[in-house]
């Protein structure tokens, strides 16, 4: 049994990447393992100073939701980022929790396996480098983690549109994978 945890970063709650996030909790859990979900919408995550302070604390100057968010990022097997696709790239607001993220280098985390669920309302398959290249970003700072798989839906606008999408199947069958 794996503990994961998977962030949803749309700020539109119960929209398509919260459903494809939803389907991957819905395996994992089915497989046995301990699964929490956090969204990020209307929690207080305000920006990175940049001050480094963390660096040398190992905790943020900043007192939010994202330090509580940062300690289950800590202690987590395995970390699902779920996000809509937005020019080409992730979420400002998973952007904005990457970045606050940033007291976990250096320390004793956990985390292994990484994952990325994202929709977008374009479905040529190039749409989601962008999101990829910007989460690869992320993990490869973490020597012990690795980005094993991304599901993207593509052609997904309003929300709704995803269902009987095939990446909701996919995203099931990932999560019952998780061992």
């Amino acid at each position: 049994m794996k503990n994961v945890l998977v962030i949803k970063t749309s700020p539109r709650k119960g929209g398509n990447s919260d459903r494809l996030a939803d389907e991957f909790i819905k395996g994992a859990t089915e497989a046995g393992n301990h699964v929490e979900e956090v969204s990020l919408v209307g929690k207080n995550i305000q920006f990175c100073r940049g001050c480094l302070t963390c660096q040398k604390t190992q905790r943020c100057v900043i007192k939010d939701d994202a330090v509580a968010i940062c300690e289950k990022m800590l202690n987590a097997d395995v970390i699902v980022w779920a996000t809509p696709v937005y020019y080409y790239c992730i979420s400002g607001q998973m952007k904005t929790m990457i970045d606050r993220a940033n007291p976990l280098y250096g320390m004793d985390y956990k985390f292994r396996d990484i994952y990325l669920l994202a929709t977008a309302a374009e479905d040529e398959p190039t749409t989601v480098e962008g999101s990829v290249k910007a989460t690869q970003g992320w993990v490869d700072c973490f020597a012990k983690a690795t980005l094993q798989k991304v599901v993207f839906a593509g052609g997904v606008n309003d929300k709704g549109d995803i269902e009987g999408h095939p990446s909701l199947k996919e995203a099931y069958e990932l999560g019952k994978r998780i061992q």
